[in-house]
């Protein structure tokens, strides 16, 4: 039910603040307070850091629709979009992610075909040698263990660096740096610098692709920047993104998976006793839905005046698509507190939707299929090591997960 004033697009006389953590002792659900306000209305208005106050949009069909529709734009430039955290000066702003089509497609299409379903499956052999022989460090080490440390961070960092051709030897310093820039909480200028040191470095490995190219994907964007397609700053700024996002967000998927389903033993038992491959891909999609780890929501601008759900939105209004609720909406998703990873949760929205929805999904996909498949019989009394109220989570980062699972077996 909406409010009389929210409906015409006008600000509460009280706005409460956008709520950010997840609540003690329920680490997988979102907060309590956007679920609650979800179940009342799919938009309500939230008070951001910089006192600005933008939709928060909780309902599944609604947030699906916005995310597709051309009237509403993700350009971080224009006036009213919803920051997570104030503009780093010469920061990642000139992400195409944060871009409009047309020049949003022309970068995309750069990066696409990598990604493409065909080319990420033919890498499954490749991913299954990484994991086993994570697995098999793992077993051969001492116990306990931080499992973030030791297999949920380094397997899709040695995935990512072999895709695009960067060093894994240089791990230490791009997950360092890598953190710094992700976590909301730190100074503008610390993620500033963070962000420069990285740029810098995927600037030199650039320079080192064009004098001598190589089988990855540094390379091909090399081979556009020779034919004037794109410049060499903004090679090195999409090296960045994808370099970051594509250790980051598998990793804490890994690890958030794997608290999940110890949590629910009946669930865990089911995937590790079965050998049939569609269980495993419908435990990923139910995963990513239950989990979803972008947890600040996906953020838009209205372009135009448009009717969500019998509310007025004015353009220029800012919209925070809440997809971890959205996720957790019943009438896309019956019973949608309850991890059942038999259930079809396909039609989630955790990669986004439209045409900003994620780009390496097909390889995120990929990933968590070989690890869930993998890890739990390969290690099959797999435990928590702690007590999960004493497990960091990363309730500060642009991504959920843990900074820590120590576990044992």
């Amino acid at each position: 039910m909406t409010s009389t004033v929210e409906s015409v697009g006008e600000t509460p006389a009280h706005v409460p603040d956008f709520p950010m953590d997840r609540a003690a002792g329920c680490p997988f659900d979102p907060p309590p307070v956007a679920l609650a306000r979800g179940k009342e209305t799919p938009l309500s208005k939230v008070r951001l850091w910089d006192g600005s106050t933008p939709w928060l949009v909780t309902g599944y069909a609604e947030g699906r629709a916005l995310l597709a529709d051309p009237r509403v734009s993700a350009d971080i430039t224009r006036p009213g979009y919803p920051l997570q955290a104030p503009v780093l000066e010469g920061g990642p702003s000139a992400s195409f992610i944060l871009m409009d089509d047309p020049e949003h497609a022309r970068l995309r299409r750069m990066v696409t075909a990598p990604f493409a379903i065909k080319r990420v499956a033919a890498l499954r052999p490749a991913v299954q040698r990484i994991v086993d022989d994570l697995v098999d460090d793992m077993l051969a080490g001492p116990k306990p263990v931080d499992l973030v440390e030791a297999f949920a961070l380094p397997m899709p960092s040695l995935v990512i660096c072999q895709l695009l051709g960067v060093a894994y030897s240089d791990h230490d310093f791009f997950q360092a740096n890598s953190k710094i820039l992700i976590k909301r909480t730190n100074d503008p200028q610390e993620r500033s610098d963070a962000f420069q040191r990285l740029t810098g470095y995927l600037d030199d490995l650039m320079g080192q692709k064009l004098a001598a190219p190589a089988d990855d994907l540094l390379s091909g964007l090399g081979e556009r920047v020779k034919a004037g397609e794109l410049t060499r700053a903004e090679a090195a700024q999409m090296g960045v993104l994808l370099l970051i996002a594509g250790h980051e967000t598998t990793a804490n998927m890994i690890a958030l998976g794997t608290l999940a389903l110890l949590e629910h033993p009946d669930q865990l038992a089911l995937l590790r006793d079965s050998d049939d491959p569609k269980l495993v891909t419908s435990a990923v999609e139910e995963l990513l839905r239950y989990l979803t780890i972008v947890h600040n929501g996906r953020r838009r601008v209205a372009l135009e005046d448009m009717d969500v759900a019998g509310v007025r939105v004015r353009a220029g209004d800012g919209l925070v698509i809440a997809t971890d609720v959205g996720n957790r909406d019943p009438g896309a998703f019956p019973e949608p507190d309850r991890l059942d990873i038999e259930r079809d949760a396909r039609h989630h929205v955790a990669f986004g939707f439209g045409v900003h929805q994620c780009l390496g999904q097909p390889l995120a996909r990929l990933e968590l299929q070989v690890v869930y498949s993998t890890l739990y019989k390969r290690v099959p009394t797999l435990r928590l090591a702690t007590d999960i109220e004493r497990i960091p989570f990363k309730h500060d980062g642009g991504v959920y997960g843990a900074y820590e699972l120590p576990v044992t077996w």
